[in-house]
């Protein structure tokens, strides 16, 4: 038995089969990962799933360096944009948020080496044996919070940052029975 979350839906059973949980290792998907998660607060992952072309064409393509150098008045045109969440706290969060970004990557050499410490630099296997059992929070998510709240970050509360931990492969949710579980571990 697979994870039940993805339902019948193609695209988020091609996310759960290619991505969700799948450690990754570069700052650009990192940075994709964030944004998305960070527009997800409140919404559904499916409806982030189903904009996720229009984000990275409005962000970019999750270039975080570009999107640190929107301005306001590429704010207005994406409050116009229909593909992705028009919400102007959220867009003006993660423009904030890449310029933080850039900032931990001149600190640390790379994002990636300064968000893995959060779970010292390995997968956390939860082994899960159904949907229920799976957290919305960790004590790891929520000292990643906090240590990107003193940052500056937005739209990084400990849910969303264990949302974010559990895309990036810091955390392997898979229940004990799907086929994922084993080959991520």
């Amino acid at each position: 038995m697979n994870c039940t979350w993805p339902a019948k839906d193609n695209q988020m059973l091609h996310y759960h089969d290619t991505e969700w949980g799948v450690p990754i290792h570069e700052d650009k998907k990192h940075f994709e990962f964030l944004i998305l998660d960070c527009f997800q607060a409140g919404l559904t992952w499916k409806t982030i799933l189903h904009r996720r072309k229009h984000f990275k064409k409005a962000f970019s393509n999750f270039d975080v360096k570009k999107v640190a150098k929107f301005d306001e008045n590429k704010v207005v045109d994406l409050m116009q944009n229909e593909g992705i969440i028009r919400n102007k706290l959220k867009i003006k969060g993660t423009i904030q948020n890449a310029k933080f970004f850039i900032d931990i990557q001149k600190e640390f050499g790379s994002f990636d080496k300064y968000i893995w410490q959060f779970v010292n630099n390995k997968t956390i296997v939860t082994k899960v044996k159904q949907s229920s059992e799976i957290r919305a929070t960790s004590a790891e998510s929520d000292a990643m919070s906090l240590a990107l709240k003193k940052r500056g970050f937005k739209f990084t509360g400990s849910t969303i940052c264990y949302a974010y931990m559990q895309a990036a492969g810091m955390v392997n949710d898979h229940l004990i029975t799907c086929s994922r579980f084993k080959e991520l571990i």
